[in-house]
């Protein structure tokens, strides 16, 4: 057996630096029936941060796995999170544990909007991919998908009373759909531009919608279903409200007529006017739907309050007022009789501006919540990388908003550019365009931070008691830890510096910058002026002339080399001690923005914006191999310490590890949702620090696992069919034309490995069953009892269950968002087998609602095939009386249970009642007693 080189799995350990992502909202929650308003819940990447604003801690994460979270929506409850991803999954996870126990998969892209019914027992979806799907969450399952949008999704809506549900989307229209008969029955089309947001006012008899201009429109809906409870329309009363229908036309403001003016006519009520010029960014309101928050790309939120009726009729009454006083002057000047003057109710009598909030910077999202006594809280997810919460008191007359709470520590406000570790591995160094943040890399909390220019590059000085950092503007800013200060500004390039490097003596450092040149310094240590302590400062000792901008400098290993790539695409590599030139390094098409030189010094890796990895021997310059290494610009190369793996960061959003002896690709960490600016590897190589546009810094561990190149290249390929799986058509039912209504699930490699279970099961009964019936024969024919055949293997494992049992077992274990689809995958074949053991199951009253679900679902599909074929007939036929009696069955010890639940809640009630009220006269008598007392110690006083 050949002994192959092995190598060491690199895995995710944790995600630090971001304090909220931009790509979902933020939402208030509660924690174990907590204080209302103190948490937050932001997305932080793949997972959900809770934050208390408060104490600006992190109290609780909900770990997602792969795909970046697009939105969050809290359950009525309090207790559950429904939380959307990237790949149009949706979970649902505990705020009591944190654990996710609930998932549907429907959607084939981003999630963008996510809405619980009133009592949290269904929730709607909506999506880029222009679906619209109702799950059930109590059942764990997918209802319906409703299409007919034309665009991203931006909002849904349930209403409460009635079975309705509102949709809008970048299409222009807002949908209005029964959910009783899966319909579109009305659609608006009063905007001439993408309708970003809408919310429910005046108990859901309005509608206001945001769009892409600065006025948020108002429709009022009147609901007629009611008017008709008793009977069927009159034709002449159809005809009637056809008329108003055509009212509401004439103000372009409707679309459709006819049936959907049954269930509700909506008419334009006018539109309030914002400050901001540009589009609605979000749209939300309270709970009580009395405060409404709009903001648009700037750093202004704008709070517009919802008057109540009296406070309407007050208004209304004052107006009049002022207008029968400026009637009665202009009367008095003719002389005529006084005139009644008519006041008319506009929406900005009922919908006034309440106050303005000024953000720190741009405003990503909001989230208010009313709280008792008028108060309202609301926060703020701004777009550099911090959390804002505001408090103030809608009661006051003129209500000014003050700030409660800033959470910034946790991160920087611009993306990092530079990342370095300390010496003893324990620290991390990142550094972006307004400061400079070294963390604890054990907890990951920040130690200190530092105001410092743009940052492009960084080093620990040896014993990391200071740091040194090259900023844009050519600056060198020597910082020190213990105290957090700035000991000197030092002006080193004319240009940017891009790159600085240690000097393997640790005496010094290299600089390159974009004026053309290579600087050499040499640390110093000098008094103090104002302290008299003595302090780090760097001396200039040489200067190496180029003719092109320096992109990266890198001192060989022993000191005898460095080199220097060049904005002509070249590297150039010179001796170090007399800077003489020894030998060009060219082949690269675009610029070289990275390179390193390995520890024993033989080999020089380049990375280039050309998206190529070239690999040189450091003798004679010769290129060993070029490796096309990522989708995108290279933009960070570094080797692992005393070995020849080395790590390449790209645009492409990865981070891949080769070989650069076998010129082989070893893993791809894959995490980063944006593009991937830098890394860092520890000097003993166990941990990784990596940095991205996604504004999070990661950390990824060396473990003992190791990695063999073929089963890895093996699971690619796995990813790369579920992917394409996961993409694929939405199945469908035999014989249903595509409507506006379809099935929930998708198709995907769960769904698919969940029907394979079925069919082995099923294969398995079947080959139990041909074994017992040949044991019978064989017992029939030797006129005696034979010893039984052994049982399957799966069986025993599961207990010697039978292999019905087993069947019924492989079904309850399909996730129940994925039984429709994984029976519409099964083959036909199959199903009368499963049909009589649905009857069987039925029989013996086993998970008689589940079977029921497979049974009304294996009809729906393949009505057809079981309706012809006639040695079905007689299953069938026992199923009907089978399924009705066990399913009456089940509904009378449902209602009996629930008859009792309630004669027990009287009980408790008409208990309570009497106990009260023996507490209350025992109350009353203490305080009798009690007066009595007071009143003898008075008497006897006196």
């Amino acid at each position: 057996m050949v002994l192959t080189k092995q190598y060491l799995r690199y895995v995710s350990s944790a995600v630090f630096g971001v304090i909220g992502s931009q790509k979902a909202n933020i939402s208030y929650v509660t924690l174990r029936q907590g204080e209302r308003g103190r948490y937050v819940a932001v997305a932080a990447c793949e997972h959900v941060f809770i934050w208390d604003v408060r104490k600006a801690e992190k109290v609780l994460i909900l770990l997602g796995q792969k795909h970046e979270v697009t939105f969050l929506c809290p359950s009525p409850d309090g207790i559950h999170i429904a939380v959307g991803y990237e790949d149009g999954a949706v979970r649902i996870f505990s705020l009591l544990n944190g654990e996710s126990n609930v998932s549907f998969n429907g959607h084939k892209s981003a999630v963008t909007v996510i809405c619980y019914d009133m009592l949290g027992a269904r929730l709607v979806t909506g999506s880029k991919d222009t679906d619209v799907i109702v799950w059930d969450v109590i059942n764990e399952c997918g209802l319906y998908r409703l299409r007919g949008h034309k665009d991203v999704i931006t909002q849904t809506l349930f209403l409460k009373d009635k079975n309705l549900l509102v949709t809008s989307s970048k299409d222009s229209f807002v949908k209005w759909w029964d959910l009783d008969t899966q319909h579109c029955f009305k659609t608006m089309v009063g905007h001439r531009s993408e309708v970003w947001g809408m919310v429910l006012l005046n108990e859901e008899n309005r509608l206001l919608t945001g769009s892409a201009d600065s006025e948020l429109r108002a429709w009022d809906i009147s609901y007629l279903q009611e008017e008709k409870a008793e009977g069927e329309p009159k034709v002449k009363k159809g005809k009637t409200l056809l008329d108003d229908g055509n009212d509401c036309d004439e103000n372009e403001d409707e679309v459709n007529e006819g049936p959907e003016e049954r269930i509700l006519t909506c008419k334009k009520a006018g539109s309030i006017l914002r400050e901001a010029q540009d589009r609605v960014v979000s749209l939300t309101v309270d709970r009580k739907a009395q405060v409404i928050a709009c903001h648009g790309n700037d750093f202004i939120l704008e709070l517009f309050t919802v008057l109540s009726e009296e406070e309407v009729q007050k208004k209304m009454g004052k107006k009049l007022k002022k207008a029968r006083k400026k009637a009665a002057k202009a009367d008095n000047g003719v002389g005529d009789e006084p005139t009644e003057p008519v006041v008319e109710k506009k929406l900005k009598d009922q919908i006034i501006n309440l106050s303005k909030i000024k953000a720190s910077a741009k405003i990503r999202w909001a989230a208010i919540l009313s709280s008792a006594g008028g108060e309202l809280k609301v926060a703020l997810l701004l777009q550099n990388n911090t959390i804002e919460t505001y408090n103030l008191n809608i009661s006051d007359k003129i209500p000014t908003a003050n700030k409660a709470a800033r959470l910034t520590l946790g991160g920087h406000r611009t993306d990092v550019r530079t990342l370095a570790f300390s010496s003893d591995n324990l620290a991390v160094l990142s550094a972006s365009g307004d400061t400079v943040k070294v963390w604890n890399r054990s907890t990951l909390q920040v130690i200190r931070t530092m105001a410092c220019e743009y940052a492009l590059c960084s080093l620990f000085v040896p014993g990391d008691r200071q740091i040194i950092l090259g900023s844009k503007s050519g600056k060198l800013q020597i910082f020190e830890l213990a105290s957090g200060s700035l000991l000197e500004t030092v002006d080193a390039h004319e240009g940017a510096l891009w790159s600085l490097c240690l000097a393997p003596d640790q005496r010094g450092i290299m600089t390159g910058g974009a004026d053309k040149t290579v600087k050499f310094w040499e640390f110093e240590l000098v008094k103090d002026q104002r302290t008299g302590q003595k302090r780090l400062t760097l001396k200039h000792t040489r200067t190496l002339q180029l003719e092109e901008n320096v992109l990266c400098v890198k001192f060989s290993p022993d000191h005898r080399l460095l080199a220097v790539s060049l904005l002509d695409c070249t590297v150039k590599v010179f001796y170090a001690d007399t800077l003489k030139f020894f030998l060009s390094l060219y082949g690269h098409k675009l610029p070289v923005l990275c390179l390193d030189i390995s520890h024993d010094n033989t080999i020089i890796a380049t990375g280039s914006a050309d998206r190529n990895v070239k690999i040189w021997g450091l003798d004679f310059g010769d290129c060993h191999r070029s490796m096309f290494a990522h989708d995108d610009s290279v933009m960070f190369l570094q080797f692992v310490p005393k070995t020849h793996l080395f790590f390449t960061a790209g645009k492409d959003k990865k981070i891949k590890q080769w070989d650069a002896d076998k010129f082989e690709h070893i893993q791809t960490l894959e995490g980063h949702h944006r593009e991937v600016w830098c890394l860092t590897i520890s000097p003993n190589g166990d941990h990784l620090v990596s940095a991205s546009h996604d504004k999070s810094l990661r950390l990824w561990e060396r473990t003992r696992e190791p990695i063999i190149l073929e089963e890895e290249r093996e699971m690619e390929r796995e990813a790369e069919f579920e992917e394409s799986m996961a993409k694929g058509d939405v199945p469908v039912v035999p014989g249903e034309t595509e409507g506006e209504a379809a099935p929930a699930g998708k198709k995907s490699i769960e769904t698919v490995k969940a029907a394979e279970r079925i069919m082995e099961a099923l294969e398995l009964y079947k080959e139990e069953r041909t074994k017992m019936e040949e044991h019978k024969f064989a017992c029939e024919r030797a006129g005696k009892k034979l010893e039984p055949p052994k049982p399957n293997p799966i069986l025993v494992a599961f207990g010697n269950v039978s292999p019905s049992r087993y069947v019924l077992d492989v079904i309850k274990k399909v996730r129940s968002s994925e039984l429709e689809v994984s029976l519409l995958v099964l083959p036909f074949p199959y199903i009368p087998e499963l049909l009589t053991l649905l009857n069987s199951f039925i029989q013996e009253g086993l998970e008689v609602e589940l079977v029921c679900r497979c049974l009304f679902l294996l009809l729906k599909i393949h009505f057809g095939q079981i309706s012809s074929n006639q040695m079905l007939l007689s299953v069938i036929d026992e199923l009907r009386t089978n399924t009705l009696s066990k399913v009456q069955e089940i509904r009378d010890v449902m209602g009996f249970n629930s008859a009792a639940l309630q004669f027990l809640q009287r009980e408790i009630e008409s208990k309570e009642d009497i106990m009260f009220f023996t507490d209350a006269t025992s109350r009353l008598e203490e305080k009798r007693k009690r007066r009595r007392k007071r009143e003898r110690v008075i008497l006897t006083t006196a």
